[in-house]
């Protein structure tokens, strides 16, 4: 009889243990939405994965000077940037939404040349978000 009941009482508390796991699982399914990957590209410097969010239209400030490109210029200008500038550390120091479901995100990054504080803005445009503002500004 002991036996019985220690053998009920596994299976309860995995039972429990199971369904506590199923809805985190739903409540966080884990994947990474278009914020958290452009973080993760600026923290790897990686234009290529960069360009999969951005606008048509991007205006882009690096050190003061400012313009606005096609997306395809401006993945060339992102890939001459950071291979001038190799990312060493990214810290994101603020992030917020604004009107519309757009977010915001300003970090501190340094590079082999020299450190920048970085802002990025994501705009939802029809059923997703893309980056239409990034700034690299000498800190």
């Amino acid at each position: 009889m002991k036996k019985l009941m220690y053998v009920l009482g596994v299976v309860l508390l995995a039972g429990i243990v199971t369904a506590f796991t199923m809805s985190a699982a739903a409540l966080n399914p884990g994947a990474a939405g278009p914020f958290e990957d452009v973080v993760s590209s600026i923290k790897s410097g990686d234009a290529s994965s960069l360009s999969r969010y951005l606008d048509n239209t991007v205006e882009i400030n690096i050190s003061g000077k400012s313009s606005s490109y096609s997306k395809s210029q401006a993945e060339i200008i992102l890939k001459d940037f950071f291979s001038k500038n190799q990312v060493k550390s990214f810290e994101l120091i603020h992030q917020g939404e604004g009107g519309g479901g757009s977010r915001f995100g300003i970090g501190n990054m340094g590079t082999s040349g020299g450190a920048f504080r970085t802002s990025f803005f994501l705009q939802k445009k029809g059923g997703s978000m893309v980056l239409n503002e990034l700034r690299f500004e000498n800190k």
